[in-house]
């Protein structure tokens, strides 16, 4: 983004095949902090996941899904990525659709290339949380992504969201909260420059 001339777009990916998963809803609240701050969204959640094909590096070219993932990628001035803690890891569709953005190798700002990118994890137990969030910002240095300074690790069971998809404990609200305020001000920043 090379001007302050449009609103920074954040795209969240997250989310897992059930629906009204915990790790969607987190999603949700990170995302809304960004609008709060003046930015745009999109969310591509756990019902759109769970439609990418098992990403296969050969030659044939990408399915319709796999092109919106990657276009909103491309277009995105930075990326929020939620993942449940799954046996101490990402999940298996959160790991596919990171896959996926293989398609943007050769791109002028390949994978997550000068884009802030904000982790959050939601599982059953701290163990879980912690070394899934710490596999995730691997990943994203490995895909040249800016890892936010704040990564946020909930310890979510099935009371951590009211009704409205709020999140019932003020410290998992300021934890989300600060992921989108993070992203969001680093790519405000980077347009600047």
């Amino acid at each position: 983004m090379s001007s302050l001339a449009r609103k920074p777009l954040i795209v969240g990916i997250g989310g897992t095949v059930r629906t009204g998963s915990s790790t969607e809803k987190a999603l949700t609240v990170a995302l809304r902090a960004v609008e709060a701050g003046g930015g745009e969204t999109r969310l591509l959640g756990g019902e759109f996941l769970a439609s990418l094909p098992i990403y296969n590096p050969q030659p044939g070219g990408p399915t319709a899904e796999q092109m919106v993932l990657t276009e909103a990628v491309r277009g995105a001035d930075g990326v929020i990525v939620a993942s449940p803690g799954y046996h101490g890891s990402i999940s298996g569709v959160i790991k596919n659709a990171l896959d996926t953005l293989e398609g943007l190798r050769d791109d002028a700002r390949p994978y997550f290339t000068d884009r802030a990118v904000g982790c959050i994890i939601t599982a059953d137990g701290w163990q879980a949380a912690g070394t899934t969030l710490t596999t995730l910002r691997s990943i994203i240095h490995a895909l040249r992504g800016w890892p936010t300074p704040f990564g946020a690790a909930l310890n979510a069971n099935s009371g951590s969201f009211d009704a409205e998809g709020a999140c019932v404990d003020p410290k998992d609200a300021w934890q989300l909260a600060t992921v989108g305020e993070q992203v969001l001000e680093f790519a405000k920043l980077r347009a600047a420059r």
